[in-house]
């Protein structure tokens, strides 16, 4: 089964062999996604809804580029470093899935970079 990249405009250069998303079958499978800029820096440091925010619209960003919308959207993966970012998370979570929710977990965890409160990997299909 071929695999398509999806590198939308703007993409950094990942911090490892990755790539921001790959579809296959038209399943857009997101890597895991986090508050970056073009440079690979943390984008909103200590605000967690605004790094959610980042993080989604970056999310919409590659699914859009792979012909989808976030209504596509079925599972996501949710990284927190600190559960008492967990009500705001959420709180900016539900304006991107406002009708039929995907499912999902929700682990707390150390991320990549030190100053990263949120990692958000998802799985669309279009």
């Amino acid at each position: 089964m071929p695999k398509e990249i999806i590198l939308p405009a703007g993409t950094g250069k990942p911090l490892a062999p990755y790539v921001p998303a790959t579809k296959a079958d038209n399943i857009v499978y997101v890597s895991g996604t986090l508050a970056f800029d073009e440079n690979n820096n943390v984008v909103h440091i200590g605000d967690a809804a605004a790094q959610t925010r980042h993080i989604l619209e970056t999310i919409k960003k590659v699914i859009e580029t792979a012909g989808g919308t976030m209504d596509d959207v079925t599972f996501n993966h949710v990284f927190v470093k600190d559960w008492a970012d967990y009500a705001a998370i959420n709180t900016v979570y539900a304006e991107y899935f406002p009708g039929n929710k995907p499912a999902r977990y929700c682990v707390q965890t150390g991320l990549v970079k030190a100053d990263a409160l949120v990692e958000i990997a998802s799985i669309a299909h279009v």
